[in-house]
């Protein structure tokens, strides 16, 4: 059925709209408004591994995600038997020296490592952007890929290790175009070959107590809402200067994602229309970007999303970011409120030194997303909603893996085929066939901040 379309307050130029080529049963971007788009030498060992149950990790990223989230949380999936061995493709060595000499991960995981590509004898100032084919060709079919590179490069990764009969495990967002995964869903289930993106707010538990009382008609239906997710200001002075430019991404794109996805996932109304705002600011390098954005995110049935974000939290403030949303909604004679306080979750330590994220001694300590504990094994283990997102992606292919391991090939293919479309229908993990309204908000996004907030209508068909 057709999708209401939201009329716009803003009149749009007829003779010249942007339009992405129609994909059947599913949407297409009109875009209202006049605009304009602008095998590599190893430095590490490669090894191709046998298919075993537990799984060979190849991560293509050694930046900030690897660091705060994915490397802890397969570590410890190493230890209890899911995952085999690691590999770490990086564009050069200074990443991958800092994952392996940080002394937290030391104390943690005592004994385990991973495989560097290019290797610790590769001189630092030697690059190699395309190493991880090389690593990715080298590995035995059915084992995983863990994208972790900037947004832009996404596609590519992606695709090449689908191409290699490959599992993904992707960060948010996918790609930035509805028409690419589209194409990797595709390809995806050609291969039998399971994708997850890393939306973890997803896993959090009020995400999942708001998803079933709304499924129960316990709020009514959505009508208005605000979310807001600010990074902290030292971002800035991190590899975002090299890569976090205007014409590659902005704040919406990079975490203003997680909410949208976030109300889909709760609501599970489409979105039908974006308009974004962007204040523009140069980095330490002189690089100019999109620092701030404020979004706006019509709905199916009429209702409005505010998306407020930026790289801007003070360094000395006391959340290592400024998160939430708000959600109200009609019922009969009466509204109903979802009110996520994602900022401060009730912990708040004073430490004798300024250890906090930004340097801060006073904090507020969310041990809901990720946290290393004491646990009944050897050093710590990692806990909290990010932890379980990693944990959940990579245990699905674990499953899918493990099923069809002593199969013939089209019965073992058949089978994933239909464990993938049950992961897909289940919407728990997010997947190129359950998440694709990320894509359609990005790119429709994206053309509006370039067009200076010009509205941005999605139209389904089907």
């Amino acid at each position: 059925m057709l999708m209401p379309q939201i009329a716009s307050p803003l009149k749009r130029p007829a003779d010249n709209p942007l339009q992405s080529a129609p994909i059947p049963d599913r949407a297409d971007l009109q875009v209202a408004a006049e605009t304009q788009f602008p095998r590599s030498q190893l430095g590490g060992s490669v090894s191709v591994a046998a298919q075993a149950i537990s799984l060979d990790v190849t991560i293509v990223g050694g930046g900030m995600i690897t660091f705060d989230l994915l490397l802890p949380s397969l570590y410890h999936l190493e230890r209890t038997g899911v995952v085999r061995k690691i590999d770490i493709c990086a564009l050069n060595t200074a990443p991958l020296k800092a994952l392996a000499e940080n002394p937290e991960f030391q104390e943690a995981f005592p004994g385990q490592g991973f495989t560097p590509h290019p290797s610790f004898s590769v001189p630092a100032d030697a690059q190699f952007p395309d190493l991880y084919k090389d690593v990715i060709a080298g590995m035995a079919p059915g084992n995983m890929v863990v994208v972790a590179m900037p947004d832009n490069l996404h596609y590519p990764v992606v695709k090449y290790a689908l191409e290699h009969d490959q599992n993904v495990l992707c960060v948010k967002p996918l790609v930035l175009k509805y028409e690419q995964a589209a194409e990797i869903e595709k390809l995806a289930l050609e291969k039998g070959r399971f994708v997850g993106v890393e939306y973890h707010k997803r896993f959090d538990r009020r995400s999942l107590v708001a998803r079933r009382s709304y499924a129960l008609g316990q709020f009514g239906a959505f009508v208005m809402g605000e979310a807001k997710l600010i990074e902290p200001y030292y971002y800035r002075h991190s590899n975002f200067q090299n890569w976090f430019t205007c014409d590659r991404t902005d704040p919406f794109t990079y975490i203003g994602c997680h909410y949208v996805d976030l109300v889909y996932f709760i609501t599970g109304l489409k979105p039908v229309e974006v308009s974004l705002k962007g204040v523009k600011g140069r980095f330490p390098n002189g690089n100019e970007a999109f620092l701030w954005s404020h979004g706006r995110v019509t709905w199916e049935n009429g209702a409005l999303l505010s998306v407020i974000n930026g790289l801007g939290y003070p360094n000395a403030a006391a959340g290592s970011n400024d998160q939430g949303m708000v959600l109200y909604c009609e019922g009969n004679d009466q509204t109903g409120l979802i009110f996520h306080d994602d900022h401060n979750r009730g912990v708040a330590y004073s430490y004798l030194q300024g250890i906090g994220p930004g340097g801060s001694k006073y904090n507020y300590v969310s041990p809901d997303f990720y946290r290393l504990v004491p646990w009944e094994g050897p050093g710590y283990k990692p806990i909290g909603y990010g932890y379980e997102s990693v944990a959940g992606i990579t245990h699905a292919i674990h499953r899918l893996e493990s099923a069809t391991a002593g199969l013939a090939a089209e019965a073992a293919l058949a089978k994933r085929r239909e464990m993938i479309q049950e992961v897909d229908a289940q919407g728990l993990i997010a997947t190129p066939a359950n998440s694709y309204i990320n894509e359609l908000v990005v790119e429709a996004a994206r053309a509006s901040i370039l067009a200076d907030a010009a509205p941005v209508r999605i139209k389904y068909s089907g």
